[in-house]
């Protein structure tokens, strides 16, 4: 569009251009702002676009623009936005910088986490807006490489102070909006001009006299687009235009300006056509490598200048189309014989040291027939691509290497790698053609296996219930041969789907897969996950209490220095076998351990589940604040990564608060829902939070049933709490036949168990079922055994039943000092279902309850918690940004708020302000 069409644009479009002056005006004045105009193609987004940069001089601008025909790049966008920052980049923390680095091919390593290259991304724009506020513009983002779409979206997110401000355009209709990575950020749908405002923009743009009929049709065909105002009355003859005979066009408006833009295109002479198509096929814009193209297709200046005198390309610095559709145009109707060439003229041109991938791309767009050659390029530039982050570029790389690939042995396995690097994107439907295709080759025995573990792997992540058990069983076994290890590994994956299945699999459960499992393979200790396996086969094949001994040994070989790739690949096993157990130590150092590894990798797409695995630890150690801090990091996180919420936790803490009348609710519908996927351990789980709710709220006999439930089957993780919860309902429902069953079954688990939680819970329970000496002698080492370890919201909970045993035997003094200290626990914690029932136990006994006064956590958000905690413990404004995936800049915001609120003035106070 020229600077006299955007003029004329904008002249109708002061409503539009006001946000855009808001948001300059804010990144001025110290926040960041983020913006995404939505609208058809020709709706006026690049002009806006150019309104803002030309009222932005005061800023630092730095520009993208998506490319259809470069979308398989990884990281080319991203690189494009960053490219004026780069000489800052030795000022990024080190594990950024080479993250960057790697992504951007300026040094090897390994593959670099697209997040922890976004946190890269998020710092260079920050210490490039010290000095200068920082707008960022990335126009047609539809045609953005998905990992830098992906990384933009993750930064835009995290801005909030930085004096950095993004834009971006995006054509709409969006092809799939839940996977958009812009979906949810703050946008401005961009619709048609008004008739009266369209009208305006038309006259002005046709010189000489128009037929009032004309104007009338064209501007209920262009149906206010401003484009298409601008180019469809190109097309028709002064005459059609004065005297009003032209039919009109039901065709899409998007289509006919594009037919509009062929039509000149097709007026030209076919060496000025070639070199519009030479140009649309070089997303790069580089003049000088299109020149060198141009002259090895024997193409002469004349034919660059009459392309450029339609006013459809220019011809500068850089190569600029008027309108992505006119690439589209130039390029979609060329023949595909000149296609061809214009691709290998550009290979040819190419320097293969300096961009291997380009020219690698090209060759391939300039074959038809295989060739093993251009397929073992592409094939290498997969590996590149992957090396750097770019896992849905490896994929793009590897499937057309698929089908330029000779030999039908080499085009399946390739195929098959393809598939794993699609599914690795997000891509099952294309990792499921791939492995369909790949199927047809005469693949080898472990090609074959490895075939049927990714469909299995493929299912198990779509529907985490039995779908996937005897697709994982069957590749297991194809497996056992060619690749032993790999085969315990899918084995292990088997049990774990059996474990998600839960009583959905059967009545036998996970057993049937543990014993074959278990008889396919010896058991080997040479690795981590080994162990794990024979302790989970163990588990499930003898039961819990001879599982026991290789559990523990598992967990210690978790604990003991593993890798820290298998510590995140395995936690979804590790983390849930570690609270089975009831080892509170182990649940504790794996999560945390987990957590750590994560942020030190930048490791986003895994830490949210390490994020929630180490919330439920701190709801059990009574700390909900920091547990719910931990929570809604997880959700912002997979917000941000577009990945799938993980509510367990979130259920969790509505459980133990005892508070919100909707949780209930909330748990119940998750049962529904995990009914309908298949996920029967989910059932156990949402039982257990039930029953956890409702003895909090008094509400015995619901509880008993609830628990009652979960019980029902042998769910990791689930079964043996809930038969602590089964017994005192039962006691307080007046059940004691349900209760000591539910005791004797516990006391075989604790006992095998023998952690102080474990033999706590035991010595709890059974005090619940006992009296006189024997019950308050069981209470006491309860207390002791649950002193010693991490479990504060059990130990508050035995005050609880204890004060309330204490009250019944009419030992008021006593009792008050038990239901005292239980309700400050409870009340504290924020557990106010049990805290309610301490405190109308106290009023029962004769204490008036005294009010609490508010606390800094009472008037602090979850984030300011989170920061505060980490400044108050002495780290820096960059250790806690780099911690937490935010900005230096931010944190400080985040701090003053937190001074402001708490009344402090140096951070010294804040451990003591929080520990209050």
């Amino acid at each position: 569009m020229s600077d006299s069409d955007r003029a004329g644009t904008l002249r109708v479009r002061r409503n539009e251009c006001a946000p855009l002056e808001r948001l300059l005006a804010d990144v001025r004045s110290g926040s960041s702002r983020v913006l995404v105009l939505r609208g058809e193609a020709g709706i006026g987004k690049t002009a806006l676009i150019e309104y803002l940069v030309g009222n932005a001089a005061d800023c630092q601008i730095t520009r993208a623009a998506g490319v259809e025909s470069q979308m398989e790049l990884a990281f080319a966008g991203l690189h494009q936005l960053c490219a004026p920052f780069m000489d800052q980049l030795d000022r990024l923390p080190p594990p950024q910088r080479e993250a960057l680095s790697v992504a951007f091919g300026l040094s090897s390593g390994g593959v670099p986490d697209r997040f922890l290259v976004g946190l890269a991304v998020l710092s260079l724009l920050a210490e490039a807006a010290e000095t200068q506020p920082v707008l960022c513009v990335v126009d047609d983002t539809q045609w953005l490489d998905r990992v830098s779409a992906q990384t933009l979206a993750f930064v835009a997110r995290r801005v909030l102070a930085e004096r950095v401000a993004f834009v971006f355009a995006e054509r709409t209709p969006v092809a799939d909006p839940e996977r958009d990575p812009l979906t949810g950020l703050p946008e401005l749908q961009l619709r048609g001009l008004p008739d009266k405002d369209a009208r305006a923009l038309l006259v002005s743009a046709i010189p000489g006299r128009v037929d009032s009929d004309v104007i009338d049709r064209i501007v209920a065909e262009a149906r206010g687009n401003p484009l298409a105002l601008l180019e469809l009355p190109q097309g028709l003859t002064s005459a059609q235009l004065a005297g009003g005979y032209w039919r009109p066009d039901v065709r899409p408006v998007v289509t006919q300006i594009e037919h509009s833009f062929l039509q000149r295109i097709e007026a030209l002479s076919t060496a000025a056509r070639r070199v519009l198509l030479t140009a649309a096929a070089e997303p790069s814009g580089d003049m000088a490598l299109l020149r060198r193209a141009i002259e090895r297709l024997g193409l002469g200046a004349d034919a660059m200048t009459a392309a450029e005198k339609t006013g459809l390309i220019e011809f500068e610095a850089q190569v600029r189309f008027r309108h992505p559709l006119v690439r589209s145009a130039a390029y979609r109707a060329a023949d595909p014989g000149d296609r061809r060439a214009a691709h290998r003229a550009l290979a040819e041109e190419t320097d293969p040291a300096l961009d291997p991938d380009r020219r690698a791309w090209h060759r391939a767009s300039a074959t038809v027939e295989p060739d093993e050659e251009v397929a073992a390029e592409l094939e290498r530039s997969a590996v590149r691509a992957r090396a750097r982050g770019g896992v849905a570029a490896a994929a793009a790389f590897l499937r057309r290497a698929t089908g330029l690939t000779p030999d039908p042995g080499r085009r399946g396995a390739r195929a098959v790698s393809a598939a794993q690097f699609a599914f690795e994107a997000g891509s099952p439907e294309s990792a499921l053609e791939l492995l369909a295709a790949a199927e047809m080759g005469p693949l080898d025995a472990f090609q074959r296996a490895r075939l049927a573990r990714l469909r299995a792997q493929i299912v198990f992540a779509r529907r985490r219930g039995g779908d996937a058990l005897p697709l994982l069983l069957d590749a297991a076994h194809r497996m056992q041969v060619p690749s032993p290890e790999q085969a315990r590994e899918t084995y292990l994956e088997a049990i774990g789907s059996a474990v998600f299945a839960g009583r959905l699999n059967g009545p036998d459960g996970v057993r049937p897969v543990a014993e074959l499992a278990r008889a396919a393979l010896p058991a080997s200790g040479a690795r981590a996950v080994d162990v794990l396996l024979d302790g989970l086969a163990a588990r499930f094949a003898d039961g819990y209490v001879v599982g026991a001994e290789p559990m523990r040994r598992a967990l210690r070989a978790f604990r003991g220095g593993t890798a820290d790739d298998d510590i995140m690949r395995w936690l979804w096993l590790t983390g849930p076998a570690a609270a089975d157990l009831w080892d509170d130590e182990a649940w504790h150092e794996l999560t945390a351990q987990a957590v750590r590894t994560a942020r030190e990798a930048g490791a986003l797409n895994f830490l949210p589940l390490a994020l929630t695995y180490h919330a439920a630890v701190h709801v059990h150690a009574g700390e909900f604040d920091m547990a719910s801090t931990l929570v809604q990091e997880a959700e912002a996180l997979t917000a941000a990564t577009g990945n799938s919420p993980l509510g367990y936790t979130a259920l969790l803490l509505d459980a133990w608060r005892g508070a919100d009348p909707r949780a209930s609710v909330a748990i119940a519908a998750r049962l529904d829902q995990a009914a309908e996927w298949g996920e029967g351990r989910t059932i156990g789980t949402g039982s257990y939070l039930l029953s956890v709710l409702h003895n909090g709220q008094g509400q015995y006999q619901a509880a008993l049933d609830s628990a009652g439930k979960a019980c029902e089957h042998d769910d990791l993780a689930a079964v043996g709490h809930a038969l602590a919860e089964l017994v005192e309902a039962g006691v307080r429902a007046e059940d004691r036949v349900r209760a000591q069953a539910a005791l004797r079954r516990l006391e075989r688990r604790a006992h095998a168990s023998g952690t102080d939680w474990a033999l706590g819970m035991l010595a709890r329970s059974r005090a619940l079922l006992s009296a006189g000496e024997d019950a308050e002698r069981s209470y006491r080492e309860a207390l002791e055994r649950l002193s010693r370890t991490r479990i504060a919201v059990y130990r508050a909970r035995t005050h609880l039943v204890y004060g309330e045993w204490l009250r019944r035997e009419n030992r008021r003094s006593d009792a008050r000092e038990q239901l005292r200290t239980a309700y400050d626990m409870l009340h504290r914690f924020g557990a106010d279902g049990f805290a309610e029932r301490a405190r109308r136990e106290l009023l029962a006994a004769g204490e008036t309850v005294r009010r609490h006064s508010a606390e800094a956590n009472d008037v602090l958000s979850a984030q300011e918690v989170q920061i505060a905690r980490l400044a108050g413990a002495g780290l820096t404004n960059s250790e806690i940004g780099a911690e937490l995936f935010i900005s230096p800049r931010t944190v400080e915001w985040h701090l003053r708020k937190v001074f402001a609120k708490l009344n402090l003035t140096s951070r010294k106070e804040l451990r003591q302000a929080l520990d209050k």
